[in-house]
């Protein structure tokens, strides 16, 4: 028996008795399901549709004119209905930025996880990774002070338009991420990924304010109100530069971003998605509160520090309790439970993952296997209360499910006693500044 099958052994489903994590769904192996996702992804070289991608619409890139409105209606009509339009609108499929860095992540995970098992397989995952490591350098933005991207497909927005090379601080962080997880296997990686930092601290226009530090989501950002969730994916990448560089002024930025954040924590636990709260259609939903925590949880591991303590105990017990139900069935946000999101389950199972809690984290991906997976590596968008949108989106679905299944995987593996890990012989290794 392999050390894979003697550890499945073990192991049993999650359920309202259960204490522990799962490995296996209606008897197959979540290491499976994991391959066959990076499988359906690979077989598309991870290219597909994405939320909010009506503007790559040949039919409307056709029209003579541009319109804002004429824009808007298309890209939420491709983007909203129960069954997937994009093929009558002739939507471009495209690899996302973000979707890139998580697939990165999602590959050198699945390469950590073989080795740990002893398992040989006919795929090189790292090879897959670094291949996508290389094409995040490759694609990047240009014309700014440091490694960054954005969505690579036009947004049609209120006060504007995005284009492709318009960066943002949430996929620039996901990349960041993507590429120091690659740094023992080439050190042009963390080299890179360095600059980042520089990007969000003058394009992105990083500063200080009363109770800590402010940053842009993007460019030409509007300062009538303030989207909380970009400032702390902005503080969690500084806090993985200075995991790999430790680089006392990354820490000390991201220290004031999230000493701003946690000052606007809600007393009932939760973050709104922006300051003030009536600038958004949203409250405190679910996949986005999941961002800020991730990123304190984050400070937390590379820090040591108890700082956040008290703002990490009330946002997990707000994000449990009222963003999900006890099945693992992620709530929309603290009022409503539909539609529910696969991005929010994705999200939950890597953030309870994180924060040590992998009963729940199985919960979830139960849950998700149960309702928004449709078999052989492929998932559903989302789960409304009477009808499912069957949807499969690249990104905001399928990247999102392998990142947090392998991110779950070898948390589970390592709780067991299995190294998982970097390769020992990688040629490079931690620096200082």
């Amino acid at each position: 028996m392999s050390q894979d099958a003697s550890l499945l052994t073990d192991l049993k489903e999650p359920s309202e008795t259960t204490v522990g994590p799962m490995l296996e769904f209606e008897g197959t192996p979540i290491s499976k399901i994991l391959e066959q996702t990076l499988e359906y992804s690979r077989e598309r070289d991870y290219t597909g549709w994405d939320y909010g991608d009506g503007m790559s619409s040949r039919f409307l890139q056709a029209l003579p004119f541009d319109n804002k409105w004429v824009n808007l209606v298309v890209q939420e009509l491709v983007k909203r209905p129960p069954v997937n339009v994009r093929p009558l609108f002739l939507v471009e499929k495209r690899r996302n930025f973000k979707g890139t860095g998580l697939f990165s992540i999602a590959n050198l995970n699945f390469h950590q996880y073989k080795n740990a098992m002893g398992e040989q397989s006919d795929v090189d995952y790292l090879a897959e990774s670094r291949a996508l490591a290389d094409w995040l350098i490759q694609n990047r933005s240009v014309g700014y002070h440091g490694f960054c991207g954005g969505h690579k497909h036009v947004l049609q927005m209120l006060d504007g338009k995005g284009m492709p090379n318009d960066p943002d601080v949430v996929s620039t962080s996901y990349a960041t991420k993507a590429l120091l997880r690659a740094a023992p296997y080439d050190p042009i990686y963390p080299t890179i990924a360095k600059t980042a930092s520089d990007f969000v601290v003058q394009d992105l226009n990083y500063r200080e304010v009363d109770g800590g530090a402010k940053i842009n989501y993007h460019l030409n950002h509007p300062d009538t109100y303030y989207t909380i969730n970009s400032g702390a994916l902005g503080a969690r990448l500084f806090v993985d530069i200075y995991d790999y560089y430790h680089d006392e002024a990354d820490l000390e930025r991201a220290t004031k971003i999230l000493d701003f954040i946690a000052d606007h924590q809600a007393d009932i636990g939760g973050w709104t998605y922006r300051i003030p709260a009536s600038s958004s259609h949203l409250s405190m939903d679910n996949h986005h509160n999941g961002f800020v925590l991730d990123a304190f949880l984050r400070y937390r591991e590379v820090t040591g520090s108890d700082r956040y303590d008290e703002t990490i105990d009330r946002g997990m017990e707000f994000f449990r309790n009222a963003l999900f139900e006890s099945d693992g069935a992620p709530n929309w946000d603290e009022s409503k439970a539909f539609p529910r999101d696969i991005h929010a389950a994705a999200t939950a199972i890597q953030v309870f993952t994180a924060a040590g809690d992998l009963e729940f984290a199985g919960r979830v991906l139960q849950w998700t296997l149960e309702n928004l997976y449709a078999g052989n590596g492929r998932f559903y968008y989302r789960k409304h209360k009477y009808y499912t949108v069957k949807t499969t989106l690249m990104r905001w679905a399928q990247a999102w499910m392998a990142y947090a299944m392998s991110e779950y995987l070898n948390a589970v593996a390592r709780s067991q006693g299995y190294e998982v890990g970097d390769n020992p012989d990688a040629a490079s290794s931690r620096q200082t500044v």
